[in-house]
């Protein structure tokens, strides 16, 4: 039987970039590990090598939870990196490697744990669903989506579910703070372009779309976005204040982020919206004005914050940009309460000096398209963390790594809150 780093090694060494040429490798190789465990597991594809597995390991109760994760990864260049980000080397007490942390190390540990319990002959307190798909890292349609469109069988009895970015160690004043996302941002990535008058780039400009787009995308990148205390983030905040015994200024809550500064990072991100502009294409010669410029802008807004979102975005870009949305989902969020203190109960029990509070992530995840079945989706992947290592720095980074003792902690957290 594999233990936990190995198989996270093993993920790892799939390249499962995407942009990229698919899934499929890595999806057989769970495949595989989940019919060593005795279970049955559906392979299905939604666009050539865009591969996605899902099994069900039977429990005392059909009331089923989803455990999901992404077998896809975001691009890396090697020639940044100390070690090729796709050896999943184990080095320095740590697995290095491209998802290590986003999120094939999570994979491992549900793989891990499936393989633990199929070796010990004992069964979850619950039917399990456990999901392993493609996509997540672009915007889902060929995994999470296509899954619920077209595998929603696949999902009976599924009222609740767990997956990436909470549960992870955060080291503040001798404590350990566990963030346990009940919710996230909602996601709104637009393309928009300007329209002008094309010309000799000597003369001078009738209507320039290159200036008229860089002007809305710095009144768009310039604007100070308020402040809105979601109850969500509210209950976090309180719980920080709570744990570390200290008041938290609601007035000035950037200037208190940069003054608690791990513990600070799990809301400075979610205490407003954003709107970022993230590529510019216009133009095809330095001597010509072109007719269109467009942009890329990756927008986030918080639960029920989205129309106001929107028309701050129209209002800051003007009338003469044309936008378009290439992804609009609505953000998600769970109760801070049933299962979550199921999961926070078992970090405590795993820990005994955890602090487990509410968290919602900044980003998003797959967790809003189950939430389109009814499927209330929990952040908790647990991980006990190194106090020297930026877990956050990870997401996307260059030599993202996972403590090997981290995992092992995961796959312990996760046998108590399962079985």
């Amino acid at each position: 039987m594999r233990n936990v780093a190995e198989v996270c090694s093993d993920l790892i060494r799939f390249d499962t970039t995407n942009p990229g040429d698919g899934e499929r490798p890595a999806a057989e190789y769970v495949a595989t590990l989940l019919s060593d465990a005795g279970l049955e597991p559906v392979v299905f594809e939604s666009a050539p090598r865009r591969t996605s597995v899902i099994a069900r390991i039977p429990g005392d109760s059909p009331d089923a939870l989803l455990i999901h994760g992404h077998l896809d990864v975001v691009p890396a260049d090697p020639a940044e990196w100390r070690s090729h980000p796709f050896s999943g080397e184990i080095e320095d007490g740590c697995v290095h490697g491209r998802g290590a942390v986003d999120m094939k190390g999570s994979l491992a540990m549900t793989l891990a744990w499936a393989l633990r319990l199929a070796a010990e002959g004992r069964r979850p307190r619950r039917d399990l669903v456990l999901a392993f798909l493609a996509d997540e890292e672009a915007n889902g349609s060929y995994g999470a989506y296509h899954a619920v469109e077209h595998h929603r069988d696949l999902f009976d009895g599924c009222t609740e579910a767990i997956s990436e970015s909470g549960g992870f160690s955060v080291p503040a004043d001798g404590k350990r703070i566990y963030p346990v996302a009940v919710g996230e941002r909602g996601t709104a990535w637009m393309k928009v372009t300007a329209t002008g008058v094309a010309g000799h780039g000597s003369k001078p400009p009738v209507d320039n779309p290159v200036a008229e787009l860089a002007r809305a995308l710095a009144r768009l990148a310039d604007h100070r976005w308020p402040v809105r205390l979601t109850p969500a983030v509210r209950s976090l905040i309180n719980g920080l204040a709570r744990t570390l015994g200290v008041t938290i200024d609601l007035d000035d809550l950037d200037a208190e982020a940069v003054r608690l500064g791990g513990v600070g990072a799990l809301f400075k991100g979610v205490i407003r919206n954003s709107a970022n502009p993230t590529m510019m294409n216009a133009g095809y010669k330095v001597n010509v004005i072109p007719g269109t410029a467009e942009a890329h802008i990756d927008g986030r807004f918080l639960p029920g914050l989205r129309d106001e979102f929107l028309e701050t975005v129209d209002r800051l870009l003007g009338p003469k940009i044309i936008r378009e949305f290439a992804n609009l989902e609505e953000a998600t969020s769970a109760p801070v309460s049933g299962l979550f203190d199921d999961l926070c109960a078992a970090l405590v029990a795993e820990d005994p000096l955890a602090h487990p509070v509410p968290y919602v992530m900044s980003g998003g995840t797959d967790a809003k398209a189950f939430a389109q079945i009814g499927i209330r989706g929990y952040g908790f992947a647990p991980l006990m963390l190194n106090p020297g290592l930026d877990y956050f720095r990870m997401f996307h980074g260059v030599d993202e790594r996972v403590p090997v003792e981290g995992l092992e902690f995961g796959v312990r957290v996760l046998d108590r809150l399962l079985t």
